[in-house]
């Protein structure tokens, strides 16, 4: 199982949105890298949510149930989604402050390329942020 993070703006898509889906799409990625770690996920990979913009924490878990096909709201048929799950929120949102004020999380793509929307998350870094959001990892 691989670890990730997604990122949306809540008044686009946000957590309570997804959780009334319950299962949804990921669509409207348009970066390259990004669109590559939506193509790199595998059914039971997990993910944390995150508000950007505004609130920039993580605010639940979400797992792939759907690995990645053409994005539905792509008109060209470059561009991919995949399938994510509403797992739980977490007790504690975890706040990007936090993360960069940790030093074991200062490797992460979240500090480091902040304007991407999709990143890889290591195992390591999953736990600790489990670990701070209250969920287990």
């Amino acid at each position: 199982m691989a670890f990730w993070l997604v990122k949306s703006e809540p008044t686009a898509w946000s957590w309570d949105d997804h959780v009334k889906k319950g299962v949804q799409y990921w669509d409207g990625v348009r970066n390259h890298q990004a669109a590559a770690n939506l193509k790199a996920m595998r059914r039971g990979d997990r993910a944390f949510f995150y508000h950007s913009v505004e609130e920039k924490r993580i605010v639940g878990v979400v797992e792939v149930v759907g690995e990645s096909y053409p994005d539905p709201t792509d008109p060209e048929g470059k561009w991919v989604v995949v399938d994510f799950k509403a797992l739980m929120p977490v007790k504690t949102p975890v706040t990007l402050a936090q993360i960069k004020g940790d030093p074991r999380l200062d490797h992460l793509a979240l500090v480091r390329q902040s304007r991407l929307s999709v990143t890889p998350v290591d195992e390591e870094s999953w736990r600790i942020i489990c670990g701070l959001a209250g969920v287990e990892a």
